[in-house]
């Protein structure tokens, strides 16, 4: 489905490479999560399958075939027709991402208006639909509501609504989860589950906070300064991590006896 070969990025700013020789694959309906601290490169990487990549800001090398189409060199009309119709990508923080000015259900709808030839109202329709989906609650009204509107939780979902309203073969999600509360970010997961299941769309999940992924990716692949250290079945990782790295993050999870002993 997704296959990552030997991807080298260096911006031309910094001293060392961004992501260094980083090769990964995603299955077909898998969800992959991809840790590491702030500066391993999980973004990048991201950005790199997204076509996001400042290209006149770095050198990159390397191979990312989605379905064998080849992203990382692909020109940028291409590019174009691939985001949003094959590759959904979902932010850290909605508000920063959605237009101020624009209504939801019309930012949810906005790739059906550039990839389909589909009428406004079935534009409409589409867009409801989606929001129903991610569980969005009286969905006539938050489509012709303003970002500002409504709250972290139902902006999330919204976003993911936009990812997923014209069903790409992967969804890329950086960090969804971060600036929402514990009780909202259970949500969201066991959302992006049913998603998953039921439509059986590709995932690939970058979190700092291995908890989260554990919940939610059945295998994982660890980052460190650009590289990839270890890459496994997310509860073997777990049990027998062999990166020292991967044990020092996960020894510093936080547990009720870490919490209680502070």
């Amino acid at each position: 489905m997704l296959e990552i070969r030997n991807l080298h990025v260096r911006f031309y700013n910094r001293d060392r490479e961004a992501v260094s020789g980083l090769s990964l694959t995603i299955g077909d309906g898998e969800i992959l999560g991809l840790v590491g601290e702030s500066g391993s490169g999980k973004t990048v990487t991201a950005m790199s399958i997204a076509g996001l990549l400042p290209r006149k800001q770095c050198d990159y090398s390397g191979d990312i075939l989605l379905d064998g189409q080849d992203l990382l060199h692909a020109d940028r009309s291409l590019l174009r027709k691939l985001h949003g119709r094959e590759i959904g990508v979902v932010f850290q923080e909605p508000m920063s991402a959605m237009d101020p000015l624009m209504k939801v259900g019309e930012q949810v709808g906005e790739v059906l208006r550039i990839h389909t030839g589909l009428s406004r109202a079935e534009r409409r329709e589409k867009a409801l639909r989606a929001m129903e989906a991610v569980e969005l609650r009286d969905v006539e009204k938050v489509y012709d509501s303003y970002p500002h509107e409504l709250s972290g939780g139902m902006l999330q979902r919204a976003m993911i609504a936009a990812a997923i309203v014209i069903e790409p073969s992967l969804l890329l999600l950086d960090e969804p989860t971060t600036a929402l509360d514990v009780t909202i970010q259970a949500q969201i997961l066991e959302l992006l589950k049913k998603l998953n299941g039921e439509l059986g769309i590709s995932m690939l999940f970058i979190s700092h906070n291995l908890n989260v992924v554990r919940k939610l990716c059945a295998r994982v692949a660890v980052m460190q300064r650009g590289v990839l250290v270890e890459t496994g079945i997310t509860d073997e990782v777990f049990r027998r991590p062999q990166h020292p790295y991967t044990r020092h993050l996960i020894e510093a999870i936080p547990t009720r006896e870490k919490r209680n002993e502070t």
